[in-house]
């Protein structure tokens, strides 16, 4: 595989008729069973929404160091969201040659959830008032893609549509972040994000032009360059585990070469956080269905031997990534 197919998903966002939603639905299982990755168009989300997001973020990162730090991720306590500069964010016990802000559901004060870590209030920067206002925007667009993928997914593994959207993402953990990448050094080793798989569902990708994404698809690199009008699709480790490793959570990596500042925009469509994610029934060791499952995890880890809710895997991991945060407000 030298480049990752397009997918129209239209048919799923739309309601359209059962032939073309199940069309969608057979290649989405055949871009699951062969990467995890794949691009979506067809997805409804609004050019002019994205426009406003980029525009409000390029402000944001244009601010100087001390002012973005006014809503630095130290304020967000628990919530774990706000700003991080460049080096603040570690892949695999390496800095990040990137900054960025954490976002995520915005949950009022007296939301019973608003004491859990990750959850909360998110800190907008009261220089650039439209970037909060575009942010909750896409929060909720995004949030209605998600779902209308996950029922293309339901219905590739034979399960019913709304199979998801009635269990595992019926209060779904959404988490966002906006990435600024400043241009990598000529020869330089360092990478915007080294190797990594992401932790839940789904991650639906906006990116600017200047790429820099590459997939671990096959045997070898393959980059994932912008194509207008798309999102880049991948799966994560809960989507894997819940498969068996038939659906595969990839490992990826960003290295800005453009010579420009790059923008990244992830969001991530993940499990409730209370939920439990065991294998599929007919995905479970034992099963007809379980054998293969794919090659061994490019980090050796056996997703089948975590037990608990998706909310202690995905503290776990991001405790990691975050650790000086993690023993000061945990």
């Amino acid at each position: 595989m030298d480049q990752l197919p397009v997918i129209d998903v239209g048919a799923l966002v739309n309601g359209e008729s059962d032939a073309r939603r199940e069309r969608a639905a057979r290649e989405i299982g055949q871009a699951c069973r062969d990467s995890g990755f794949f691009y979506i168009s067809g997805h409804g989300v609004p050019p002019s929404l994205l426009e406003r997001l980029d525009r409000a973020a390029r402000r944001f990162f244009e601010l100087p160091l001390d002012q973005k730090m006014e809503i630095s991720m130290d304020r967000g306590g628990r919530a774990w969201r706000g700003f991080f500069p460049v080096g603040g964010e570690l892949t695999s016990g390496r800095p990040d040659l990137k900054e960025g802000v954490y976002f995520g559901a915005e949950l009022s004060e007296d939301d019973p959830r608003a004491g859990l870590p990750l959850h909360g209030r998110n800190l907008f920067p009261a220089r650039v008032p439209e970037l909060g206002e575009a942010v909750l925007e896409y929060l909720d667009t995004l949030t209605g893609l998600g779902q209308s993928v996950m029922r293309g997914v339901a219905l590739s593994l034979g399960l019913a549509e709304d199979y998801f959207a009635a269990g595992y993402t019926a209060d779904p953990t959404v988490l966002f972040r906006i990435f600024h990448y400043p241009p990598a050094p000529p020869a330089s080793d360092d990478w915007g994000v080294g190797e990594h798989t992401d932790y839940g569902l789904l991650t639906l990708l906006a990116q600017d032009r200047h790429g820099g994404l590459q997939v671990h698809a096959g045997t070898g690199w393959i980059e994932a360059p912008p194509i207008p009008g798309t999102f880049v699709c991948n799966l994560g480790d809960m989507l894997d585990r819940l498969t068996g490793g038939l659906y595969r959570s990839t490992p990826h990596r960003v290295r800005n070469v453009s010579g420009r500042e790059r923008l990244s925009f992830p969001f991530f469509f993940d499990p409730g956080w209370d939920a439990e994610v065991p294998p599929l029934p007919s995905r479970a060791a034992g099963s007809p269905d379980a054998t293969g499952g794919g090659p061994a995890r490019w980090d050796g880890q056996d997703l089948r031997a975590f037990t608990g809710t998706y909310g202690e895997y995905l503290l776990g991991k991001v405790s990691r990534v975050f650790p000086q945060l993690r023993e000061d407000v945990l």
